[in-house]
């Protein structure tokens, strides 16, 4: 089974075309050229933020995967301004995959720019699916503004975390019971040495009867989520 599924200026020239989708087409200049995006503007003008980071671009993986695009739609109900994009080399994203160092500059040109739509913005969350969530987690050690994370079956069995030593902030990790590319008890022992930091809370909950891409219970998926969202959002009153 495939690791995956199917498995200038500051920002330079944007162009916007609307989809059928009704979720406006953006190009932002990235570090190594033009990048393929979808952005929804918030509710409110002074919405919370979410960046979206897609499974691994050498298997299949894309900003259009079921997972990734529920995570999008999760915060949309919740009046986020949201955008999710295709890194490097995948649809329309100019150049080539360069093995998480260049997809990792790439969501740090995407949330620049969701930052600079968003200026007043009083959260900023992240949220990947198994390679996305890697490149969150790292994402989210080099942006103190990052609040919280939805790390969707983070491959803790395949790649090193070690570099979350301390993670800087609170969030989820959701896994799927017969998830044979990642087992959940290899994200639940990840999830487990973060709990011994002081100042956040890791939670991990394990969706039952899913596998890696959560076929027939991305419903489940997108309820364990939204409560989790809810519960933080409540908690800081946002």
């Amino acid at each position: 089974m495939n690791f995956e599924e199917g498995i200038s200026a500051r920002f330079g020239s944007i162009s916007f075309r609307t989809t059928t989708s009704n979720m406006p087409e953006v190009f932002i200049n990235g570090p190594d050229g033009r990048l393929e995006c979808k952005y929804q503007p918030g509710r409110d003008p002074n919405a919370p933020i979410a960046l979206m980071l897609h499974p691994h671009p050498q298997h299949g993986g894309t900003m259009n995967n079921k997972v990734v695009y529920t995570l999008y739609q999760i915060f949309l109900k919740r009046g986020f301004a949201c955008m999710r994009f295709n890194f490097r080399g995948v649809g329309k994203s100019q150049s080539v995959f360069a093995r998480g160092e260049g997809e990792l500059s790439d969501a740090a040109a995407a949330l620049d720019w969701l930052q600079s739509y968003n200026e007043n913005a009083p959260q900023c969350w992240i949220a990947g699916f198994s390679f996305g969530a890697w490149i969150g987690m790292q994402l989210l050690m080099r942006r103190p503004e990052i609040t919280s994370f939805i790390s969707v079956a983070p491959p803790a069995n395949i790649y090193d975390f070690s570099f979350l030593a301390p993670c800087p902030s609170s969030g989820l990790f959701l896994s799927g019971e017969l998830d044979d590319i990642v087992p959940p008890d290899s994200i639940e022992s990840l999830a487990g040495k973060l709990r011994q930091q002081r100042g956040i809370d890791i939670d991990h909950d394990t969706i039952n009867g899913a596998n890696h891409f959560f076929h027939q219970k991305l419903i489940e998926m997108e309820e364990t989520i939204g409560k989790y969202i809810d519960r933080s959002m409540k908690e800081h009153s946002v």
